[in-house]
């Protein structure tokens, strides 16, 4: 029965004392609730009974309960019911959150306090719902879902469980593919692939490039520049040349506007592989530093390889590059660009 006060000489009729017997067993006259539900004074020495398909809450209040008085609150239906502390604390060693059949005693060590003393401790429904969920607690326990591909599990005080998913800070660059797949280097002396801006680093792969004609240079140009002076530090050097196996030299039959990464023999087929690393072009009045290399490996005298680098000459922000024959289309190859932060 609810609480009440007797007086003097009070007789009880036999309605009210087995309902205080209930009581006192941890039983006592219920109320049935089906959705979200406040506890008001009148509660104290009854049984709260939750019944709901869906997650519901039963809130506790101070000013309402005096210290001694006892809740009994059970969860009869499938949606989960959590207690919830309102302007009481609602302290417990086991869990606020009733499944289904699971049932506990609220007990007010002050009208602004209370202990919640969870009748299933171990087995209790998880609030857990997907793959790679966390669980966590806020005021009570609670599920952070999993988070985007390549997010870390970081501390922030300012979210509810103190804990967020976030993109991983420092470390070395975060490389990924621009162009999914690859770009075919076929039916065009420039084939150009665009979409960098916002990005400071770049690497560049070229894989298996021929043109169409032979004695073509393969090389990479940043937002189709072709002007005349390419780089304003350092030369390109040729390895390798014809007849000069092993030897390391000026490149100077290498055009200023090329970054070369190899050469297209004339008496034998062969293709050409190399790379470019480009930094530093994300920003408007900065030059951008390259390292390029790259050659073929035809064998004989028509073996070449490729080792430079420098400063482009344009202080533009990078938005694109290009692989570039200078003698005819190309008719075989890939590139790929790679882009980070």
């Amino acid at each position: 029965m609810a609480k009440q006060t007797f007086t003097t000489g009070q007789v009880l009729t036999a309605a009210q004392m087995t309902s205080l017997q209930q009581t006192a067993m941890g039983g006592g006259s219920a109320t049935a609730k089906t959705a979200s539900y406040v506890l008001v004074a009148a509660d104290a020495g009854t049984t709260v009974a939750m019944n709901a398909a869906g997650a519901t809450t039963i809130t506790v209040n101070t000013a309402l309960f005096a210290a001694g008085d006892t809740v009994f609150i059970q969860n009869l239906g499938a949606g989960a019911c959590t207690v919830t502390a309102g302007t009481a604390t609602v302290a417990t060693a086991g869990s606020l959150i009733l499944p289904q059949n699971d049932a506990g005693i609220l007990y007010f060590t002050a009208t602004g306090a209370s202990i919640f003393y969870d009748y299933i401790q171990a087995g209790a429904v998880s609030p857990l719902t997907t793959k790679g969920d966390v669980y966590t607690f806020s005021t009570s326990d609670a599920r952070l879902g999993v988070g985007a591909n390549n997010t870390i599990l970081t501390a922030d005080s300012a979210e509810a469980t103190g804990l967020k998913w976030a993109a991983a800070a420092g470390g070395g660059a975060n490389w990924s593919l621009l162009n999914a797949g690859g770009t075919a280097l076929t039916g065009a002396a420039t084939i150009t692939v665009s979409g960098i801006s916002g990005k400071d680093k770049v690497y560049v792969i070229i894989q298996s490039a021929s043109s169409a004609n032979a004695n073509s240079n393969i090389s990479i140009r940043i937002n189709a520049d072709s002007a005349a002076n390419y780089f304003t530090v350092g030369p390109f050097f040729n390895i390798g040349s014809t007849y000069s196996t092993g030897i390391l030299a000026a490149n100077n039959d290498v055009a200023a506007t090329q970054m070369i990464l190899g050469y297209t023999s004339s008496n034998q087929a062969s293709e050409v592989n190399g790379y470019a690393q480009i930094t530093g072009g994300n920003s408007s009045g900065v030059k951008a530093v390259v390292f390029a290399g790259g050659g073929n490996a035809a064998g004989g005298n028509g073996q070449r390889g490729f080792i430079g680098g420098g400063l482009w000459n344009n202080s533009a922000t990078i938005t694109s590059v290009s692989a570039f024959s200078d003698s005819g289309n190309f008719d075989a190859g890939t590139i790929y660009v790679y882009t980070s932060a």
